[in-house]
């Protein structure tokens, strides 16, 4: 299920008009058929399998699942879940990163990447396609320590942001998954000696200001914009999690257009099996 090329989105909507649709007619004339959607970093979903994956994924039922950091390659792992299409995009690096989305209405066409070659290696981003809009599922490669990878992560967020922009043009777009960026100090509990550290750098801090400033909502904030104490990733160290000593880096974003769709955004923290726990996004 997973493509071994990157097929241009925007040139699959040229060709096949019909498939498309207009962003007003989509938009307007019908109602979102897929209202629940779930975002997971899975730190590793072989040990998240034995920790109660498979049932949250049942029993949350989501009409879209995707995960993060499935650090997994192609055969490893087979899940059995009746009523969904599974899409897998795996990173050439054995145990690193990796995304997948599980989804119960078939997309009218699935890609891998963004279709910018120095960016398409490491399984980062599954992008499907339907009536409506399309749902991107990413995992934005973290800075790392002594920030050795921020300047390649600088071009990664200007290259991803032209790429939803591009899909934009066409029909409106919902983007979900780790992010790994606090936006504001509110967004981790010790901001302070936290600044300059990946994550909370003021470059990628600003970067997602952009995103914003380009037209996307962050769904979380829209709701609950001075919600303080609610994160979604906690170190293993230190006893993070049971100090709640947390960052906010997974997120649900969506096109402006979408505004009035928006019905509830959720963060799973009670959710264990991953140092990250799930995020929720509900429509109209």
């Amino acid at each position: 299920m997973r493509a071994t090329h990157f097929l241009n989105v925007s040139t699959f909507i040229e060709e096949n008009p019909e498939q498309s649709g207009g962003r007003e007619s989509a938009i307007e004339t019908e109602k979102l058929s897929m209202k629940k959607m779930i975002s997971w970093n899975v730190n590793g979903l072989r040990a998240c399998l034995g920790k109660g994956f498979l049932e949250y994924v049942k029993e949350s039922d989501a009409d879209i699942f995707c995960i993060q950091e499935s650090k997994c390659q192609e055969g490893q792992v087979e899940l059995e879940l009746p009523g969904y299409h599974q899409y897998w995009n795996y990173a050439e690096k054995k145990g690193y990163s990796g995304t997948a989305i599980f989804t119960k209405e078939e997309p009218l066409q699935v890609t891998y990447g963004i279709g910018v070659e120095e960016h398409d290696h490491e399984g980062r981003v599954i992008t499907a396609e339907y009536p409506e809009f399309y749902f991107v599922t990413v995992y934005v490669p973290n800075a790392q320590q002594e920030l050795k990878r921020l300047d390649y992560r600088m071009q990664w967020e200007a290259d991803f942001l032209a790429y939803l922009k591009k899909l934009e043009e066409k029909k409106p777009v919902i983007y979900a998954g780790d992010l790994n960026v606090a936006h504001q100090e509110i967004d981790l509990k010790n901001p302070k000696t936290n600044r300059g550290n990946a994550g909370f750098t003021d470059g990628e801090r600003a970067c997602f200001s952009k995103v914003l400033e380009n037209g996307f909502i962050d769904t979380f904030r829209y709701f609950y914009p001075e919600q303080t104490g609610i994160y979604s990733w906690w170190s293993y160290r230190f006893q993070a999690r049971a100090k709640n000593a947390g960052w906010r880096i997974d997120y649900f974003v969506v096109s402006q257009c979408l505004q009035d769709r928006l019905a509830d955004a959720k963060i799973h923290t009670e959710i264990l099996g991953s140092d990250h726990c799930p995020i929720e996004l509900d429509l109209k």
